[in-house]
């Protein structure tokens, strides 16, 4: 109803909330466009900067990662990206080694590989992730989740970034935070990308399988005016 509502009232672009997409709820937002074909509007659930944001966290002499955690559509598209850099993405699971693998369709699959160990010190995480897993990390492992909510904190010896987001330029007004886990002018890249989506004028949807340009996006974003955040400390 609110989607219908907006596009009614002329609105151009939409962001679906962080319990409003999924691909188990709606096909990450492709069911609404498919039971209303006629929407004016743009349904944008914000993974191509959600991505980037994720890739451009990560330390760049970095030359392995470990997967933890459910897959998704962001999973896909950062082990691609990762794999096209040439580096190393381990995942633990047998099953999540051969879907991510079958998702390469033979490109870089060299760099897809079956860990047996969790030595590695950069974990990109996602919803799923276990506290017994988190225990298995070496000491001083960065952990930077690509999910929309935080992991439970429980080493204190190792590091934990945000939630894919950004600084809000100066000029937006009265703006607190986005997500109560957030501080205070950042905003979820999700949110974001909505906002870049509109200020650009781009005429297409982001749901479903569907996914914008990464580093577009990711520019677009820095053209006006967000920033990212900078990794944590030790």
């Amino acid at each position: 109803e609110a989607i219908l509502e907006a596009n009614q009232k002329g609105v151009k672009v939409l962001t679906l909330g962080l319990l409003n997409q999924g691909e188990g709820l709606n096909g990450n937002g492709e069911l609404y466009i498919q039971k209303h074909r006629a929407l004016r509007i743009k349904l944008v659930d914000g993974s191509s900067l959600a991505v980037a944001v994720v890739l451009h966290s990560i330390p760049k002499e970095t030359s392995q990662v470990l997967f933890r955690g459910n897959l998704n559509k962001l999973t896909y598209a950062i082990a691609h990206a990762l794999c096209a850099r040439d580096i190393q993405v381990y995942v633990a699971s047998k099953d999540e080694h051969e879907k991510l693998k079958r998702s390469l369709d033979g490109k870089y699959g060299g760099n897809l590989i079956l860990s047996r160990t969790f030595s590695q010190e950069i974990w990109l995480v996602g919803d799923g992730l276990a506290e017994e897993e988190q225990k298995k990390a070496p000491k001083g492992t960065l952990f930077i989740p690509f999910s929309q909510f935080p992991p439970k904190q429980i080493r204190e010896d190792c590091l934990y970034h945000s939630t894919p987001a950004m600084i809000a330029p100066q000029s937006f007004d009265n703006l607190h935070s986005c997500e109560n886990w957030l501080p205070r002018r950042v905003m979820s890249a999700w949110r974001v990308a909505g906002i870049v989506h509109a200020l650009e004028g781009w005429n297409m949807n982001e749901c479903g399988s569907m996914m914008f340009d990464i580093e577009k996006a990711w520019k677009a974003s820095l053209q006006h005016g967000f920033r990212p955040l900078a990794l944590p400390a030790m």
